[in-house]
């Protein structure tokens, strides 16, 4: 697991009552495997943190002044909304390898994109959204993980699972930018 270093839970929750709020949301089917990453990703954030951890995809993350986690089975218009509150938001998601990276942090620009699949909304095009019908547009980032198996069971791959400490250090390290 990659050791929270140079008291950034400090500057998270306490120290620094100036910081801009930030909102962690990650998305995925848990149920089917590596689809769910980001729950495991966010789980893994919290528990580095030394804050409590939910003990399944459908139970509440912890609450705090700081930083906000959340996760949902797909992004949807009605966020947002809800995205509009916070100056910094980072999404989190599996990819089927389309990307040549294992893991991969990216900026998120305001772009709305169409898509064949009416459930399926992209980051881009929900900041987009936001954009549009709040004014607001937080800095927000895209990390991707690469999922390996999409089967139809509550658990991650091994290769899968092995990215996660490695994600959870890219988070920490862009937190306390």
């Amino acid at each position: 697991m990659f050791c929270v270093r140079g008291n950034l839970r400090d500057v998270l929750f306490t120290r620094h009552p100036h910081l801009n709020r930030t909102l962690l949301i990650g998305y995925g089917n848990p149920d089917r495997e590596d689809d769910g990453v980001a729950w495991h990703i966010l789980r893994a954030l919290t528990l580095e943190l030394g804050l409590s951890a939910p003990a399944s995809y459908e139970d509440d993350f912890p609450v705090n002044d700081r930083l906000d986690f959340a996760f949902h089975l797909q992004l949807t218009p009605e966020m947002a909304e809800e995205i509009a509150a916070y100056e910094r938001v980072c999404f989190v998601d599996a990819h089927m390898g389309n990307i040549p990276e294992e893991v991969r942090m990216i900026p998120v620009e305001s772009e709305f994109q169409r898509s064949p699949f009416t459930h399926h909304l992209t980051a881009q095009s929900l900041l987009s959204m936001c954009e549009t019908l709040y004014g607001k547009k937080p800095a927000a980032v895209l990390l991707s993980v690469r999922g390996y198996r999409f089967l139809f069971e509550r658990k991650l791959s091994p290769e899968t699972e092995a990215l996660v400490p490695q994600t959870v250090g890219l988070i920490l390290n862009w937190l306390k930018t």
